[in-house]
């Protein structure tokens, strides 16, 4: 699929009026960090929605994991900074530390009020040195932050329990369903995606996508189930896959490893960027090792089976004990729990009765209108604003149910 040119991403946005320029000054700057491909289609719409309500917002991008051609894909406005390190532990660690480096002529020239992100590890060494009070918008327990720096504030889904997260439970801020809630019920299928990707409207679409290798949590059973997946797709008459690599190292990988897969055309990579929704919906299964596009699968209401076998998270077990998640656990459960079938897939998907978008924008907001909150011990936010906060979400919440 063609990428949008990325100069519109980067243009500079149309002048604003001097009262809202001054709206959003009087209410603060927002810095949001993408450092990760999931994060751009969640904050699109909180951007968005922030943006409404008169705050400025200040974005820096990860050049990594597709991150910045999503954020074109988007129309994003942004500033790229950075770049992944690498898996080794010890050039991690340095990439955090001189990827934070590189964001103190942005933090220096917008002084932010408020640092928000997906576990961005880059921002939160800077905000902590800078006092700047940070917000991790987290739905995996094992991965939102360490033990001796951690973010001012958590938002997560009501399923995580405050036992799981290494965080004052005054600090953690709920919302109901899951983060991929924010976003999909603005997705709008495209139907010409498979005719784009040589695909026939009577085969069997499976997306799949290799495990996180680099990833800090990656465990290699996760490849051993990968592989064993792919074996027994590309076996199965009628069959097509369609592979998203995470970077070139995986698109090398996924090439050298499956060239018969390729030639014959029973497996296929997109060139460039695709929607991943898009690609989700009109697939019939996925498989893959990565938690947001399980998640969103599960959300599409698409067969989704993970071959994820680092430490489960609440999320996903929640999904799984729902029926909406398949967690395969060894080859044998390949073998036994795929079901290959074309799925009865309606015009578009069915509207959630709840959208979280609102509450987590509550969530930010009711931090942002709190003076100027400490980055390490959150005062000036107590637990009056914290039962704002509560109150704000149960009436929305409460109001549309009554819709």
């Amino acid at each position: 699929m063609k990428v949008e040119d990325p100069t519109h991403a980067l243009a500079v946005s149309p002048p604003a009026t001097t009262e809202r320029c001054r709206a959003a000054a009087a209410k603060g700057k927002i810095w949001i960090d993408l450092d990760n491909s999931p994060n751009v289609p969640f904050f699109a719409p909180i951007v968005e929605e922030l943006k409404k309500r008169d705050y400025a917002v200040v974005l820096t991008v990860r050049d990594c994991f597709q991150v910045r051609e999503l954020a074109d894909l988007f129309h994003l406005n942004y500033r790229l900074i950075g770049r992944h390190s690498g898996k080794s532990k010890i050039r991690k660690m340095a990439g955090l530390c001189f990827r934070a480096l590189q964001l103190i002529p942005t933090v220096l020239r917008e002084n932010p009020d408020l640092a928000v992100s997906v576990c961005s590890r880059s921002q939160l060494i800077l905000s902590m040195f800078w006092r700047i009070p940070s917000l991790f918008m987290g739905d995996y327990e094992f991965a939102t932050g360490w033990a001796f720096i951690r973010p001012a504030w958590l938002v997560c889904p009501e399923v995580i329990p405050n036992a799981a997260i290494r965080l004052d439970p005054n600090r953690i801020l709920k919302y109901p369903g899951i983060k991929e809630d924010v976003y999909i019920p603005r997705f709008v299928p495209d139907p010409s995606i498979r005719a784009q990707l040589g695909l026939q409207e009577e085969e069997v679409v499976a997306t799949i996508r290799p495990p996180a290798s680099e990833a800090h949590y990656h465990n290699p059973e996760s490849d051993e189930l990968f592989d064993a997946a792919v074996e027994f797709l590309g076996k199965c008459r009628g069959v097509k896959l369609v592979a998203l690599p995470r970077n070139e190292k995986q698109l090398i990988e996924l090439r050298e490893r499956w060239p018969d897969l390729l030639l014959k055309g029973a497996m296929r990579i997109p060139n460039g960027v695709v929607n991943g929704l898009n690609l989700i919906w009109h697939s019939d299964l996925v498989i893959s090792a990565g938690g947001t596009m399980n998640r969103e699968a599960a959300s599409l209401g698409v067969p989704v089976y993970s071959v994820f076998r680092g430490r489960i998270g609440a999320v996903d077990q929640y999904l799984a004990n729902r029926g909406r998640l398949v967690l395969l656990k060894s080859v044998e459960d390949v073998q036994t729990k795929i079901v290959i079938a074309r799925r009865n897939r309606p015009e578009r998907p069915e509207d959630g009765a709840v959208s979280i978008l609102h509450s987590i924008v509550e969530h930010i907001i009711a931090i942002m209108d709190a003076k100027h909150p400490s980055a390490t011990t959150g005062e000036g936010i107590g637990r009056n604003q914290l039962a704002c906060v509560s109150e704000k979400r149960a009436e929305f919440i409460s109001s549309e149910l009554t819709k």
